[in-house]
């Protein structure tokens, strides 16, 4: 596929199943480079043969949530001014009405069991603050005074001078009279016409001050979320789980931060049992790398683990849990596979949806479960299981990405030198070769590569090149000890695991280019090939992109710098020389791109200006690309206009610097 053919990239988000299990709901989203934006409407598919239809037709609708009847559809859409609110429209289709008219939009969202109520999170404005005085320009507001150890958010911006908070709100009957214009004709002279137009009706705000909240869940007469509050001096990672009186007469906690748990993804079973992924932070709330995220009840005495914390790992790729009788769905993700499990209240697990697969999102009713997964063809389709029958697409958006032409890597183990073996895939174009080779390495870095359809592969290999990409120690998907491997420890391991994949991919493949190499990666991954341009001179360039160059300035600037560098790197300062690729940038030989976005907070721009900046000093060949306006998701959310100038760039570099052809 071509840089332009991103658009062709459908996903299908987390999908909502009626109770009689009758049909499901679904969103679709996908970039679409005229509109530069990611586009998406709601669609349904009747169970269990139908043929999906389109149901709304906005800009960007997305998270369909069904009523507990399942007559209605709570969904997001963006209003006039871009903001996200509640929606809810017929199931069978129809004009939706809009349900909340938040300021800065709404968060997360859910039925209460009744279906008379929607409860919701929404980012409340300091006065004076984000429009909330028309006509102030955000120039002109006051100054912000910062008393805690964090004050912005990635994709966000400054987080203390508007904090989330719990609302409730009347859900809309969608065949209740409009609201209209009255005509002129009808307003008796010398008075004002009344103001109607269409809005939402009048939201209940639960809970005040400066702490935020997220994720709601009802139980009872109570909304179930968890905590989280600025630090004073330190950071802390324990998130309370509490539970808000719906009449706003007060609040309790049900898990405190004695539990040492990172709390996300709260549901409540039919038999009221409370039920959450956690992640053990430890007693100092800190403590995060390779996690293990695992499924948690609450009992009477406090939480209980139920998945075991060394072979199953519910973190990350939008996890959440749901109840299915006495049990629960949850998704684990192993060896770049993401599989849908379902675990009983005793940790029994059986496999419901697995094989060449990322599950993204999954619901239940009855005997049937639908689940929305990326394929090695597909960058998302939804997925119908249960009733005995084996798992079966019910969509076919793949064939947008397979028509612009795709290719299948092959999955690869290396037993390199050091005797570890180290996993990941080779892509590479059709023909003999010989092919220039770009060694590509993830971020994270407890994350990983895996085998869904990916551009970044496609694009490269479909302008010539064989790309080698693995998950080296540290990844997640192998277990805590693989993951915590480089705690303390980064640019050792991780770095002898890829170069040893490297060098095995090029010793069992003919058609690849042993003396044509390129590397790249992005946050982490930009970490990673900094440090390998600095040991290993062996490339014929490098692509450093949002990259975590500096563990010492990262502190100060990043939105998670509070924690993160402490963890991984240390606090001693020798020791962080010791892993720090801007202690060893006068090693670098490599001609070197360094990308970045102007607004990334996770990696803030001076890592790559200032790592940039040594390399020209140097007399490194070396150039900075810097994208105005995005943040650290830009290859995988941003402007799309952006995002294909981006590949654009990257194609550009390697030509100059890596050509298919060599001129011999």
């Amino acid at each position: 596929m071509r840089a332009e053919d991103i658009d062709a990239l459908i996903s299908v988000g987390r999908p909502t199943i009626a109770p009689d299990a009758s049909f499901a709901v679904f969103a679709t989203s996908r970039p679409d480079i005229a509109a530069n934006s990611n586009v998406g409407q709601l669609w349904r598919v009747d169970l269990p043969d139908g043929t999906p239809r389109r149901l709304t037709r906005g800009k960007a609708d997305g998270s369909p949530r069904l009523s507990p009847d399942g007559t209605r559809i709570a969904f997001t859409r963006l209003d006039a001014k871009g903001k996200p609110q509640l929606f809810v429209v017929d199931a069978t289709g129809g004009e939706p009405v809009q349900a909340t008219d938040a300021p800065l939009g709404v968060g997360d969202f859910d039925w209460s069991p009744d279906g008379s109520l929607l409860a919701f999170t929404a980012r409340v404005p300091e006065k004076g603050r984000y429009g909330s005085v028309e006509g102030l320009d955000a120039n002109a507001e006051a100054p912000r005074r910062i008393t805690g150890v964090r004050w912005h958010a990635n994709g966000l911006g400054y987080i203390a001078d508007r904090p989330a908070h719990v609302f409730v709100v009347a859900a809309p009957q969608t065949d209740s009279e409009p609201f209209y214009e009255p005509a002129p004709a009808v307003v008796p002279e010398g008075e004002e016409p009344p103001k109607k137009r269409i809005v939402a009706a009048e939201a209940t705000q639960l809970t005040d001050g400066r702490r935020s909240h997220s994720g709601i869940a009802f139980s009872g007469d109570e909304i179930l979320t968890t905590v989280d509050e600025i630090e004073r001096v330190r950071r802390d990672l324990r998130s309370p789980l509490i539970a808000v009186r719906i009449d706003g007469s007060g609040e309790r906690e049900l898990v405190g931060r004695d539990a040492n748990l990172g709390i996300g993804g709260v549901v409540v079973a039919d038999d009221g049992t409370i039920a959450f992924l956690g992640d053990d932070v430890g007693p100092d709330g800190v403590d995060f790398v390779a996690p293990i995220t695992s499924l948690w009840v609450l009992e009477a005495d406090g939480p209980r683990r139920v998945t075991d914390a060394e072979t199953v790992d519910l973190g990350e790729v939008g996890s959440h849990i749901t109840p299915l009788g006495d049990d629960f769905l949850v998704q684990d993700r192993t060896r770049g596979r993401v599989r849908l499990l379902r675990v009983t209240r005793d940790g029994a697990v059986t496999e419901v949806l697995g094989g060449d697969v990322e599950v993204g999102g999954h619901d239940a009713a009855g005997d049937r479960i639908v689940a929305a997964a990326a394929t090695p063809e597909s960058y998302g389709e939804l997925f119908l299981s249960g009733g005995g029958a084996a798992p079966r697409a019910l969509t076919a958006f793949g064939a947008r990405a397979a028509a612009a032409g795709i290719v299948a890597p092959t999955e690869l183990t290396v037993d390199p030198r050091g005797g570890y073996p180290v996993h990941g895939w080779v892509a590479r174009p059709e023909g003999e070769g010989p092919f220039p080779v770009i060694l590509q390495i993830h971020g994270g870095p407890y994350a990983s590569y895996g085998v869904h359809l990916f551009d970044e592969t496609q694009v490269l290999v479909d302008a010539g090149y064989a790309v080698v990409y693995c998950n080296p120690r540290g990844s997640a998907g192998y277990g805590r000890e693989h993951g915590r491997s480089i705690r303390q420890a980064m640019g050792t391991v991780d770095f002898t695991d890829v170069i040893d994949f490297l060098d095995g991919a090029i010793s069992a493949d003919s058609t690849l280019d042993g003396s044509r190499v390129g590397v790249m990666g992005g946050s982490y991954g930009g970490y990673l090939t900094a440090w390998v341009i600095a040991h290993d001179h062996r490339f014929a360039g490098a692509i450093v992109e949002r990259g975590f160059l500096d563990p010492t300035s990262f502190q100060g600037t990043s939105d998670i710098g509070s924690f993160f560098g402490d963890e991984y790197v240390g606090t001693d300062p020798e020791a962080i020389a010791r892993q720090s690729p801007m202690a060893v940038v006068d090693q670098v030989r490599t001609p070197t791109l360094v990308m970045h976005s102007e607004l990334d907070f996770r990696c803030p721009l001076e890592q790559a200006t200032r790592y940039y900046s040594a390399l020209v000093r140097n007399g490194v060949d070396a150039e900075l690309l810097v994208f105005p306006g995005e943040n650290h998701e830009l290859s995988r959310s941003g402007q799309p206009r952006h995002r294909v100038e981006r590949f654009e760039a990257i194609l550009d570099w390697w030509e100059r610097k890596l050509p298919i052809e060599t001129g011999a």
